[in-house]
C-alpha cells in the first residue's frame, strides 16, 4: 500500500463509455485485493450512456461517484480540527478555550454542528475595553451561572439558570452614594458593609455580587428572599471583579453571525486562496458536504495541500481528462489508445498495448497477479470487450481480446451473441432522450498541430435506429461544435452487424476533410464510409493524417 495516501482516484475519460467505467471499476478492485487494501476507487468523469448503465444495472454495480476536477481540495490540507462552541458560552471561557489551544478564532454552532456565528480574540479583546458599557450583561440576557463561572464564585441565593433581564452594573459603596445610582433590576457590586447590601436589596437590585468572600447575615439573605434578587459570592476584590463581570456575557452577543466567509471540504484551494485574500480574517470555517461545521483553516495552510493520487484508464489524452490533472499526482496509465498528450511529474507506471479495449488489459492484470475475478466484474470486463470491438467486428479487435471474452463470459455465465445483442439494442434506444444526451455518450477530443477536432460516436443494431439517431443528431452538430468551443466535429453513426458507418459534420472545411481523408462521396452533410467501425484505428489516425497534410500545404 502507498504511504501517506488516503485515497487514490481510478478515473476513465470525459463523456465515459463502457470501457472507460467498466475497466475503471474492474482495476480498482484489483489494486485493493493485490495491494490488500481499500484507497481504490473507480470514478466517473461524466454523465454515463444507456448501454453503460443497462450494464452496470444488469451486474448489480451503482455508478461510480461523479469527479470533474481533481485539483487539491480544501480537505486536502490540514483542517484545525477545533470543536464548535455554544453561543452561551461566557466571552472568560472562550478567552480561556483560545488560549490553552493557542487558537484566536472559534466557531459557535448549534447541536447539529450548523454554523452559527465565529468570535476572534480581537472581538474579546474590544469587548473587555467597553468599560463603560454597563448594561451588557442585561442586555445580552446573561445566565447567573456564566456570572458564576467567570467570578469563581457561588450562588448563595438564586437560580443559577435563570438570566439577567435589563439593568446596569454598579458598585455599591455607601447607602448615601447609592440612592441615587442604584436602579431596580441592577446588578451591584458590594463588600461586607450590611448597611450597603441591605440598601442594594430594598432599591431593586437584581442581584448581590458579594466581593472578598464577605459575610452575608441571614437578614440580608431573607431580604433578598422577598425581593427576589440573587446573590453571588466571588473570592476576587471589587476592582477584579467589576473588570470581570462583562466577560460573563455569551458569545452569541459578540460574535458574527452575518456575511460569515466559509468554505466548503470540495472548495479548490485555488479558490479558497482569492477569498481569504480579501478577508481580514486569519481563520476560516470549514464545512463538509452536509453543510455541517467541520474546523477551521487559515491561508498558511493551503500551502501544505497534499495532491490528489489518479489512475487513468482508457485514455492518456490531457484534453480528455479532467480537470486540474496538472496538479495532481498520475500514478498509473492504461490504456489501448494512441500515446497522447499527457505529461507527468514523475515516473509512473504506463501500460499501453495494441488492443480493442483497456478491459482487455485488466483481464491480463488479473491473470499475472493471480487474483480471482468475481462473477459480476467479469461481467463489466466482457461487456466492455463487446462494446470496444463490436463485438468483435472492429478492425482494433484481437485475437486476445476474443480469448479474454470467451473467459469472461465463462465466468459471468453470459452468452456472447445474446448478451451483446441486448446490449447494443439498450445503448440504441433513443427514447426521451435529446440530441445533447446521444451526441456526448461517447465523444472525445483530439488535436494535431494548432488544431482541435471532437469526434463522437454511436453504435447501432439496426438500420432504423441508425436512422434515427442520424435525424435527431445532425441538425445539432452545429450547436455542439460552439458548445465545445471546437472548429471541427465528426460523429460516426456505426452499424454493428454491416460492420459499417455513416460520417457527419460541422465546421469549415469538415467536407473537403472528409472527403480526402476517406477518400468518400460526399452525400449533403454525409458520407458513407464502408467497413469503417473503428474510431481509434480507422478514423482518427485518417482524420490526423489529412489535417497534417492540410497544414504542410497552407505553410
Amino acid at each position: 500500500m502507498p504511504q501517506g495516501i488516503r485515497k487514490v482516484n481510478v478515473i476513465g475519460h470525459l463523456h465515459p463509455d463502457t470501457d472507460s467505467i467498466c475497466s475503471a471499476i474492474a482495476y480498482a478492485h484489483l489494486k485493493n485485493e493485490v495491494e490488500h487494501t481499500t484507497i481504490y476507487e473507480p470514478r466517473r468523469a461524466g454523465t454515463i450512456n444507456r448501454e453503460t448503465a443497462f450494464v452496470l444495472k444488469h451486474f448489480g454495480f451503482e455508478e461510480p461517484e461523479l469527479i470533474t476536477s481533481v485539483t487539491p481540495q480544501v480537505k486536502d490540507t490540514e483542517i484545525q480540527r477545533q470543536g464548535g462552541i455554544d453561543g452561551e458560552m461566557s466571552l472568560f471561557s472562550a478567552w480561556n478555550l483560545m488560549r490553552d489551544t493557542k487558537a484566536d478564532t472559534l466557531c459557535i454552532t448549534d447541536e447539529e454542528r450548523n454554523l452559527e456565528g465565529l468570535i476572534a480574540v480581537k472581538d474579546i479583546a474590544n469587548a473587555n475595553m467597553d468599560v463603560f458599557d454597563v448594561g451588557v450583561v442585561g442586555e445580552s440576557a446573561t445566565c447567573y451561572a456564566n456570572i458564576v463561572d467567570t467570578l469563581n464564585g457561588e450562588m448563595i441565593l438564586g437560580d443559577p439558570t435563570g438570566r439577567v433581564t435589563g439593568g446596569n452594573v454598579c458598585v455599591g459603596t455607601t447607602p448615601e452614594m447609592m440612592e441615587d445610582s442604584v436602579k431596580p433590576g441592577d446588578i451591584v457590586l458590594v463588600t461586607n458593609r450590611y448597611e450597603t447590601q441591605q440598601f442594594a436589596v430594598e432599591c431593586g437590585a437584581s442581584c448581590l455580587v458579594i466581593c472578598c468572600s464577605a459575610h452575608v447575615s441571614d437578614l440580608v439573605v431573607e431580604s433578598a428572599k422577598g425581593h427576589g434578587c440573587s446573590i453571588i459570592a466571588t473570592p476576587y476584590d471589587t476592582y477584579a471583579a467589576a473588570r470581570l463581570i462583562s466577560m460573563s456575557i455569551p458569545v452569541r452577543a459578540k460574535m458574527l453571525s452575518e456575511g460569515i466567509l466559509k468554505v466548503s471540504v470540495n472548495t479548490a484551494i485555488d479558490d479558497a486562496r482569492k477569498m481569504m485574500a480579501k478577508s481580514r480574517h486569519r481563520f476560516f470555517p470549514v464545512i463538509d458536504e452536509e453543510g455541517k461545521y467541520v474546523g477551521l483553516i487559515s491561508s498558511p495552510s493551503l500551502l501544505t495541500a497534499k495532491k490528489k493520487h489518479v489512475i487513468l484508464v482508457d485514455h492518456n489524452e490531457r484534453s480528455q481528462s479532467v480537470e486540474g490533472l496538472e496538479q495532481a499526482e498520475i500514478m498509473e496509465i492504461i490504456d489501448h489508445h494512441r500515446i497522447g498528450s499527457i505529461e507527468t511529474a514523475s515516473p509512473a507506471y504506463f501500460r499501453n498495448m495494441p488492443v480493442g479495449c483497456t478491459c482487455t488489459i485488466v483481464h491480463m492484470m488479473y491473470r499475472e497477479n493471480g487474483v480471482e475475478i468475481p462473477r459480476d466484474i467479469a461481467g463489466l470486463m466482457l461487456s466492455a470487450i463487446l462494446s470496444d470491438t463490436l463485438a468483435f467486428r472492429s478492425p482494433t479487435c484481437t485475437q486476445v481480446d476474443r480469448d479474454a471474452a470467451e473467459d469472461l463470459a465463462r465466468i459471468c455465465g453470459e452468452d456472447i451473441q445474446s448478451y451483446a445483442d441486448a446490449m447494443f439494442e439498450a445503448g440504441a434506444d433513443l427514447t426521451g432522450r435529446t440530441a445533447e444526451e446521444v451526441f456526448h455518450q461517447d465523444f472525445k477530443v483530439f488535436s494535431r498541430g494548432n488544431v482541435k477536432f471532437g469526434v463522437g460516436q454511436g453504435s447501432y443494431m439496426t438500420e432504423n435506429s441508425r436512422h434515427a439517431a442520424e435525424d435527431l443528431v445532425g441538425p445539432y452538430l452545429a450547436e455542439a461544435a460552439a458548445a465545445e468551443e471546437l472548429p471541427l466535429v465528426f460523429y460516426l453513426f456505426t452499424d454493428v452487424k454491416t460492420s459499417s458507418s455513416e460520417i457527419m459534420w460541422a465546421g469549415e472545411g469538415a467536407a473537403d476533410i472528409v472527403a480526402r481523408a476517406f477518400d468518400a462521396k460526399i452525400e449533403g452533410n454525409m458520407a458513407k464510409l464502408p467497413g469503417v467501425v473503428s474510431r481509434k484505428k480507422q478514423v482518427i489516425p485518417a482524420l490526423m493524417a489529412t489535417l497534417q497534410s492540410i497544414q504542410e500545404d497552407q505553410d
